[in-house]
């Protein structure tokens, strides 16, 4: 009897081509993304012993509980960042996981809630905070100087006219605060040029990726995932990790390929030439057409394996979770 459940509420990308690279699964895995559960019950089906369910937000994993609730046993639901990992799971499994899986960036779930600000598309309360607490986009929006909010937009966004938004931004702030997400996105969208076609790229995609990112650390706390992953993991052990941007794929490929302190500001760098894996995929799987008819939000996935190295570990940089400083400011 397999371990899923009808009509699943979000379709985890790449989740078939992630299955058959990491076989055979055995033995003890970690979800470091478990959203509404799609990988941990995928990896249950395939043959794993047990799993963590990590996720950050609390309502992620209050799902993944109901879904998981007639699998107990094996199933191990923890409302926890990416880089408390190993602390979740405890000196006396370092070294002792079979592989670990990331699903990056943000859930149907959360983009589907216009309550949890996340969306463009559907007016909310200007929020993106995936774990519910602390500063929210609008605090950034609303309170960071021009230049900080410049630099989170390009550094984050990849915004060509992140000067150009920062000072609309400041400008509209003036007369009254910025406090919904289609105020911000057609503020956004006002100092763009009009899109030459309907299939073109949301103008506020770039400006919303960049304050989401800052608002939850997502760069740190993938680095700082990584390393922690690469502690949990043993010799032959696999860690899959799905990404949905340049800057998270950067981030990976250069940890997975070794060269992660010479080229990552957000990596320590590793002493000597020892490597802590070795890339099972030397370019990103991407999604097939099949996938992409029943699922179009997974058309920027990349997947990237490796293969855990008996080197020792990489040593973690324990910031305090929380978002991260681009150049120039505070995130």
């Amino acid at each position: 009897m397999s371990a899923g459940v009808p009509n699943p509420p979000h379709v985890p990308a790449l989740c078939d081509q992630l299955i058959a690279r990491l076989s055979p699964v055995t033995g003890k895995w970690v979800d470091c993304t478990a959203g509404a559960g799609g990988y941990t019950l995928a990896l249950l089906d395939a043959g794993a012993e047990q799993v963590w369910a990590l996720d950050c937000d609390p309502e992620a994993c209050k799902l993944v509980a109901e879904r998981v609730s007639h699998l107990k046993k094996r199933v191990t639901v923890v409302n926890a960042w990416f880089a408390e990992l190993d602390q979740v799971l405890g000196p006396a499994e370092a070294g002792q996981v079979a592989g670990v899986v990331f699903d990056l960036g943000v859930s149907s779930m959360q983009l589907d809630v216009p309550g949890r600000g996340f969306s463009f598309m559907r007016d909310g309360p200007l929020d993106m905070r995936m774990n519910c607490k602390g500063r929210t986009a609008a605090d950034i929006v609303n309170n960071e100087p021009e230049a900080t909010l410049a630099d989170i937009l390009f550094h984050f966004g990849e915004e060509p006219a992140a000067r150009r938004i920062a000072r609309a931004i400041v400008n509209s702030r003036r007369s009254a605060p910025i406090s919904t997400t289609l105020q911000l996105a057609n503020l956004v969208g006002s100092c763009l040029p009009r899109a030459r076609s309907r299939s073109a790229r949301h103008p506020a995609t770039r400006s919303f990726q960049a304050l989401r990112i800052a608002v939850n650390g997502e760069l740190e706390q993938l680095s700082e995932g990584l390393l922690a992953a690469e502690r949990v993991l043993q010799p032959g052990g696999k860690l899959a990790v799905v990404s949905f941007h340049s800057l998270e794929d950067r981030i990976v490929k250069r940890f997975l390929h070794g060269d992660a302190g010479a080229s990552n500001r957000h990596l320590p760098p590793r002493a000597g030439i020892q490597r802590g894996f070795v890339p099972l995929t030397i370019r990103p799987l991407t999604p097939d057409g099949r996938e992409l008819e029943v699922n179009r939000r997974a058309r920027s996935a990349k997947l990237r394996i490796g293969i855990r190295t008996d080197s020792p570990p990489g040593q973690p940089r324990r910031n305090a979770p929380g978002a991260v400083r681009p150049a120039g400011g505070r995130g």
